[in-house]
């Protein structure tokens, strides 16, 4: 009797083990999916390290540092935030948009960002056009701690095309731009944003 129970529990592990090894073997393998639907996907290393987050509004992480994520704070957007080789958030593209209760339109846009090491945005293309701001084109900004914006190639909300060029504490030196209606201008500024000379007819505003 012993000897049959024996056989019965050996036939039975050798088949709880080979089922395990053939999961085991056909979840390494490469999957293909038409269509599938999910709230966030996590991108590792095979050591686990965080790569990559794609995110929907709800379930968009904290800023994460070496694999640690601070407290959430709301970001108003989904989208797809990038880690370094040390699980640290290094830039991110991120969307939204939405009206309130007063029908405004409000955290509309979307933002392709690049941080510096365990630093600030020092390039940002962005597109955001809502009831408090307007922010199109390519900002450059320092690597140090200041954060303050050296390059700015867009447009303002009356449509006037722009180059801005910024010293070290982001005020503006140089501005080329041309309005909607074709006239174009170059002024450059001192650093209490006074023309100090310029080209064109059209009046320059910070």
């Amino acid at each position: 009797m012993v000897t049959k129970l024996l056989a019965v529990y050996s036939s039975v592990l050798t088949t709880v083990l080979v089922a395990f090894t053939f999961a085991g073997s056909v979840a390494a393998k490469p999957q293909s999916f038409d269509e599938i639907d999910v709230h966030r996907l996590n991108v590792r290393e095979a050591d686990g390290t965080l790569r990559m987050v794609i995110s929907n509004h709800a379930k968009l992480p904290g800023v994460i540092e070496r694999g640690k994520e601070h407290p959430r704070v709301d970001r108003p957007y989904a989208g797809m935030l990038f880690y370094n080789d040390e699980g640290t958030e290094n830039g991110g593209l991120v969307f939204g948009g939405h009206k309130n209760a007063q029908g405004e339109v409000v955290d509309s846009g979307a933002g392709l960002m690049f941080d510096r090491y365990a630093g600030s945005q020092i390039v940002q293309l962005a597109g955001v056009h809502d009831n408090a701001n307007h922010i199109v084109g390519l900002i450059v900004s320092d690597t140090d701690d200041k954060r303050s914006r050296r390059v700015f190639v867009g447009h303002d909300k009356e449509g006037a095309a722009r180059v801005a060029l910024m010293d070290g504490n982001g005020r503006p030196r140089i501005m080329l731009q041309v309005t909607a209606d074709g006239t174009p201008s170059l002024a450059f500024l001192d650093a209490a944003g006074k023309v100090l000379n310029q080209i064109g007819p059209e009046k320059i505003e910070k």
